[in-house]
């Protein structure tokens, strides 16, 4: 059974569903935003051309380090909305988060958001990191981006990280999964509806839905690092993250899928606040562990 505490922050989600104007969106992200835990410090970075910020634990290890991609679905988002996740995750890890500010739709359509993640990720390495002590993770949109990096990082023959993290991530911008039908009264966050309406901003009035760069469950997903992919049991994006899984463990890729029950699209994002959101930061920074040697 979910704990009061979330479930009194899900009733709050579900009175104050996603606004269909876009600067409405962007701005009900930032009201949520919250600063970095103590005992995290930030510092801005030009990576490539890209603004990011470099979040360091006390104390923490600098051998190893985690690109984050916010979600916000491509049009919303920042490093400020996402600060809590981010602070939390390196603080959990015991390593620095870079955390990406890359450009958003309308304003820049796809594929600006991957090529800046791609532009974040040779930064990284010209700065003297290790592939095999790199991970990228992301929620949401930028879960899909995560998979999206992966899969050009892998195209233009460069080091892939050590292992990736989608979290509750949006692969398919058609949004044809069935439990866009089976949790659509379940999840009180995301609907199909936005879903489709946000797929179009994101690839513009020219773009292809099935860009496998845009929708990812559309590429070639082989030879990709391993995947630890969360979702929660209530989400509308639930088969988004089952079919990732499918298809990437057909490809060869060594996956681990974990559905969370009563869970909501992205719920690490409430960490300090409920312990599942807690729990969920920490086995990811278990995950990460493991494969960066933190």
């Amino acid at each position: 059974m979910a704990s009061a505490a979330f479930q009194r922050i899900r009733e709050i989600i579900a009175s104050q569903r996603m606004p269909a104007d876009i600067e409405a969106m962007r701005k009900g992200i930032e009201t949520t935003a919250r600063p970095l835990p103590a005992g995290v410090t930030g510092e801005m970075v030009d990576a490539n051309g890209v603004p990011c910020e470099l979040q360091m634990p006390e104390g923490g290890s600098a051998d190893a380090i985690v690109q984050y991609v916010h979600g916000g679905g491509y049009v919303a988002g920042s490093i400020g909305s996402h600060r809590n996740l981010t602070g939390h995750l390196a603080l959990s890890l015991g390593c620095p988060v870079l955390s990406v500010d890359y450009r958003l739709a309308p304003e820049h359509p796809h594929p600006a958001a991957v090529e800046d993640s791609v532009a974040v990720y040779r930064w990284l390495l010209d700065q003297g990191h290790s592939a095999d002590r790199i991970a990228i993770a992301g929620d949401s949109a930028g879960g899909g981006l995560t998979v999206s990096t992966l899969m050009k990082l892998r195209d233009l023959g460069l080091p892939l990280p050590a292992a990736a993290v989608p979290i509750s991530p949006w692969v398919d911008m058609a949004g044809t999964g069935e439990s866009m039908v089976t949790r659509s009264d379940r999840d009180p966050m995301v609907s199909g509806p936005d879903i489709r309406r946000l797929a179009g901003v994101f690839v513009g009035p020219d773009g292809d839905l099935a860009d496998q760069l845009a929708s990812p469950l559309e590429g070639d997903l082989s030879g990709l690092p391993p995947l630890l992919i969360h979702v929660g049991d209530d989400e509308v994006l639930l088969s988004d993250s089952e079919r990732l899984a499918h298809k990437a463990r057909t490809s060869g890729v060594d996956v681990t899928l974990e559905v969370w029950p009563e869970m909501i699209h992205v719920w690490h994002s409430m960490a300090g606040l409920f312990p599942e959101a807690d729990d969920g930061v920490a086995r990811v920074a278990e995950y990460l562990s493991e494969r960066l040697a933190v």
